[in-house]
């Protein structure tokens, strides 16, 4: 899933992109309104949880909801502000933030109320990606596959693995280009002209591999990249 961070003050916004990685989400980070707002209407990236400050440079976290709303995008906002009185907290969700946090917070709170949002939202209320034998789980961030025994056994995928792999799992049998996984699973800030994407790969194939899921993701030299749905059920 990919998180857009808004917050101008760089010591908390490093520090919320840096637990929420952890987490196993993609987050592009910016410090401006302007900016926020060219990302989510001009790049072809889908958000699915955005996080914008109240007080920003540029536009303000308002009227970023406010612009968001008016277009009838309805990508769940989780508003940050050190204003506490409830005139304040009924102009954000007024304006079409879907939940509203104060000024200090701990980064516990802040994941437990992005989980909350993903549950109510109707696009991401599914926990869980399934494929074949392969099961993706939102809620503990993990992907694991059947044991002979009925348990399941958890494949150990760094953030940028699951990541990569979830987005194989929602396009299967579809060749995949490196431009658009790049777009798609990197920050935006990622070099483009870089190597990752098929280093990630190799190294993906490889733990999937050593779980029994062979051959499941498939270089088409020249072109791409297509995770075999047929591979998935063995």
């Amino acid at each position: 899933m990919r998180i857009l961070l808004v917050e101008d003050e760089p010591d908390l916004g490093a520090a919320i992109q840096k637990a929420l990685q952890r987490d196993k989400y993609i987050v592009d980070w910016v410090q401006d309104g302007n900016t926020a707002w060219n990302y989510l209407e001009d790049s072809p990236v889908h958000y699915t949880l955005a996080i914008f400050d109240w007080l920003l440079p540029g536009l303000s976290g308002i009227e970023l909801c406010q612009r968001l709303r008016a277009n009838h995008y309805t990508l769940p906002v989780l508003m940050l502000t050190a204003k506490d009185r409830m005139e304040d907290k009924v102009i954000g969700l007024d304006a079409g933030a879907d939940d509203y946090l104060v000024k200090p917070f701990g980064m516990a709170e802040l994941r437990a109320r992005l989980r909350a949002l993903q549950r109510r939202s109707p696009l991401l209320h599914s926990q869980q990606l399934q494929l074949g034998q392969l099961m993706l789980d939102y809620g503990t961030a993990t992907v694991s596959v059947p044991l002979p025994q009925g348990t399941r056994q958890i494949i150990p995928l760094t953030a940028k693995e699951f990541q990569l792999l979830e987005y194989f799992m929602k396009h299967p049998n579809q060749l995949l280009t490196r431009e658009q996984l790049m777009n798609q699973v990197w920050e935006m800030e990622a070099d483009p002209t870089s190597n990752v994407v098929p280093a990630q790969i190799r190294l993906l194939r490889r733990k999937l591999s050593d779980y029994g899921c062979h051959e499941l993701l498939e270089t088409v030299y020249g072109l791409g990249y297509r995770l075999n749905a047929a591979h998935v059920q063995k």
